[in-house]
């Protein structure tokens, strides 16, 4: 897997704790040479996981909506820029570019990308997971909800069919490296 898609928060008011776990990634992205795919902003964990990658040597794409560029939040860091006109298209091509997607911490934004990665899974339009970095256990409620789902029949396969989980950040490089 060269093309890692990163999902994450664009908030900088969040636990530092959060940043150190990006920085590390972002590290051993750059040196082993992986293409960070992501949403292009100058903010929280996106500009942070750009910064490192950058500095390590790893190649930065960015896919930029309108309303990121309109408001003056695009990384000035980007090797190559997809612009899209929305949020929708932003989800596809960072499935389309990338070979994993990967969900560190995030809000509203980073959810609705996971489910929509999930669901284009779960009707046949590609076969790729996400991994949940489940940094000090931030998706524990998401994925007691989706094992629920499972239990009672929600879900038309196995949801593990649709993730994995990296509980710490050597889970993380070994499903990445897979």
């Amino acid at each position: 897997m060269e093309k890692i898609g990163i999902f994450c928060s664009a908030s900088d008011s969040i636990d530092k704790m959060y940043f150190e776990k990006t920085i590390e990634l972002g590290e051993w992205l750059g040196k082993q040479g992986k293409t960070l795919i992501y949403g292009g902003a100058n903010l929280g964990l996106m500009d942070c996981i750009a910064r490192t990658v950058k500095a390590y040597g790893g190649t930065v794409v960015g896919v930029v909506p309108s309303k990121l560029e309109e408001n003056g939040k695009v990384s000035p860091l980007l090797d190559k820029i997809y612009r899209t006109k929305n949020l929708s298209d932003r989800k596809d091509i960072m499935v389309e570019e990338s070979d994993v997607m990967v969900a560190l911490p995030g809000g509203i934004g980073t959810l609705d990308e996971v489910f929509h990665v999930m669901a284009a899974s779960s009707i046949g339009y590609h076969s790729k997971k996400i991994i949940f970095y489940n940094i000090n256990g931030f998706y524990n409620d998401l994925l007691a909800i989706l094992h629920s789902m499972n239990k009672t029949h929600f879900s038309r396969h196995p949801m593990e069919h649709y993730f994995d989980v990296a509980n710490t950040f050597d889970e993380l490089t070994f499903l990445l490296n897979k």
